[in-house]
This record gives C-alpha cells, structure tokens and sequence, in this order.
C-alpha cells in the first residue's frame, strides 16, 4: 500500500463512523459549537421561537440527509425522542411542521454556511494533503440538457462559434 493511502483510509473511516452516528443533536451542538456559533447566528433569519427554530430545523435537515432511511417522518421522530431522553416536552410526530420549517430555511444560510465550513476545512488540511504545494480543487463538469423548445431557446439561446474558414 502507497503510504499516503493509510491516512486516507482512516479518515474515511472517520468520516463514515461520524455521518452513520451523527443525529440532530450532535449537529445542532456542532452548529453551536465556539468554532460556529457567530457564523451561524449571522446568518440565521429572524424567526419566532417555535418547536422547530431555524438552528434545530438546520441540524434535523443535515441528520435527515445523513441518515439511511432520509424520510422527513425519521427525522422528526428522532428529534421527539431526543426531546424526551432530554427532559423537554415532546412536541407532535407530524412531519408537516418540521417540512415548512425545513422550507423557510434561507438557501442563502445553507449556502453560506456551506462555503464557511469548506473553508474551515481547508484551513485545518494538513500540508501532505497539498499537490506540489497547492491545495486542490474539485471542480464539477455536469452538462445540463434541455428539451430545444421556443421558450428555452429565448432564455438560453445555443452558442453560435463562428469558423474563420467559412
């Protein structure tokens, strides 16, 4: 084995142990952490206190994505059955609150706190990590196709090249 590859191989380990056990309430203390906490306040819009507030709705949605079962009902369950081993009132299992809760989450938050935590991680990244001494960067190539219709033709028009041998 390529000695680069062990550290590779444990981090992945790490990293699949942690998105496998990580539920609401670990990801909300993460968002809470000292590391996050003004980043995350910043950005969290004005809301009311309810039984779903934008933080908890954030850390719900992030173990909702993690999960296996990735259902809005799973996680609305699991965030009742913490409120109970915790001490609090458990609210309704009714996934309906925590889906409009879900829903007035700005993308403009998840964004941000996205690039945020991409740069957190970039910064703690050791320097064997760096290609000749650079950080690497990912970059996404998709190619988006659309059905060739006079509406999708008037807001993207197709690239015209022009031959300079024609």
């Amino acid at each position: 084995m390529h000695p680069s590859h062990r550290p590779t191989t444990g981090q992945q380990q790490r990293v699949r142990h942690y998105a496998s056990n990580a539920d609401s309430y670990f990801l909300f203390n993460l968002l809470t952490s000292p590391k996050l906490f003004d980043r995350v306040g910043a950005l969290l819009p004005e809301h009311r206190e309810r039984l779903f507030p934008p933080a908890e709705t954030l850390s719900m949605f992030l173990a909702q994505v993690l999960s296996a079962d990735g259902s809005c009902q799973a996680a609305v369950n699991d965030a009742m059955v913490k409120r109970v081993i915790g001490g609090l009132k458990p609210g309704s299992t009714d996934s309906g609150g925590y889906c409009k809760a879900r829903s007035r989450l700005p993308q403009s938050m998840i964004s941000a706190l996205a690039r945020q935590t991409g740069g957190i991680i970039a910064e703690g990244a050791a320097s064997w990590w760096h290609w000749r001494g650079r950080r690497v960067r990912l970059v996404d190539g998709v190619t988006v196709t659309l059905a060739d219709t006079e509406e999708n033709q008037a807001a993207y028009p197709q690239l015209v090249i022009f031959d300079e041998f024609h």
